[in-house]
């Protein structure tokens, strides 16, 4: 009787320490993801393979005779975003607990040492560069040139200091396609720097209308964001601005068709007549929130389409 007592006995507690090992890389796994924001590489994937495939589709390369390419770009270029991503926990640290949205990354809670962070974002970037260098030259330079303007010249100068930081910040975040496309072809085709355009002009007022809706965070944390340092009103005329700004950008990509351009004519009216409808609006975070919504939608749907025209 006391054999099986004590066998069962180890049954448990082998049971719970089984249980405990799983949960404990669940967690691990879960942290590891919040590091490297593992959503801002996946949003960043579709514009990176869109970059490429375009490059393959006008250079006449096919893609399943180029899978390795596809691979080492994807690859290297998510890695090269992750590891930014990490510097830039690790950098932001000492703010993010004042922001309701952040207030739970690892860095803040402590769940990760700060030293292993920045260490795992250096050897990130270095695999990333690695395979993009396999690709060519002019890729690997376009993807460092991210991660300069991403981790230097946004999260450690101008995020702090100015409120200029998004317009900044918008150059690392328009140069995934540039990547995709120079993986292919490194002289970088008209084309290419039309998608670098697009993702530029498309971040001010994503991000303006992200910032209206956590402008007091963003005050707490002493971030200088436009709504925080000039308010509802400025912002939005700002918003509207950039938006009209993407009205144009589509006659860039004529060699895509009259079905995108009257695609992406009507994804930009659309975008214009909803800012426009924001001074209608006594509720200003609503008008945020579905610009917000908008802008999401804006990006995947244009960048999608431009795939999917080469097809038909």
């Amino acid at each position: 009787m006391a054999n099986t007592k004590a066998l069962a006995e180890a049954a448990i507690d082998s049971s719970e320490r089984s249980l405990n090992a799983k949960v404990s890389a669940a967690n691990a796994w879960s942290d590891f993801l919040a590091l490297i924001k593992i959503g801002i590489v996946n949003s960043n994937l579709i514009t990176t393979f869109t970059g490429l495939w375009l490059a393959l589709h006008f250079t006449d390369k096919g893609f399943f005779n180029n899978l390795d390419l596809v691979f080492l770009t994807l690859a290297g270029s998510s890695l090269i975003i992750a590891g930014s991503c990490s510097i830039n926990n690790y950098i932001d640290r000492d703010i993010d607990h004042l922001m309701e949205r952040t207030k739970e990354r690892p860095t803040v809670t402590g769940r990760v040492n700060p030293s292993k962070v920045v260490a795992m974002g250096i050897i990130l970037i270095g695999l990333g560069t690695l395979c993009l260098l396999l690709t060519t030259p002019t890729a690997a330079l376009i993807g460092l040139i991210g991660v300069f303007s991403y981790v230097f010249l946004y999260t450690m100068w101008s995020k702090r200091k100015y409120v200029s930081n998004t317009i900044v910040g918008s150059v690392s975040g328009a140069v995934p396609p540039l990547i995709g496309w120079a993986a292919i072809d490194g002289s970088l085709d008209p084309i290419a720097w039309a998608l670098f355009l697009i993702m530029f002009v498309w971040q001010p007022p994503h991000f303006y209308a992200l910032a209206m809706r956590r402008v007091e965070e963003y005050r707490a944390a002493g971030i200088p964001m436009l709504p925080v340092v000039k308010g509802y009103s400025t912002t939005k005329k700002h918003i509207i601005v950039w938006v009209a700004a993407l009205l144009p950008l589509p006659l860039l990509l004529t060699s895509l068709g009259i079905p995108f351009l009257i695609l992406a004519t009507v994804l930009n009216i659309g975008w214009f007549i909803l800012g426009i409808y924001g001074y209608k609006l006594k509720d200003d975070i609503k008008w945020a929130k579905l610009m917000f919504i908008y802008s999401l939608q804006y990006l995947t749907i244009m960048f999608v389409a431009m795939v999917i025209v080469t097809l038909i």
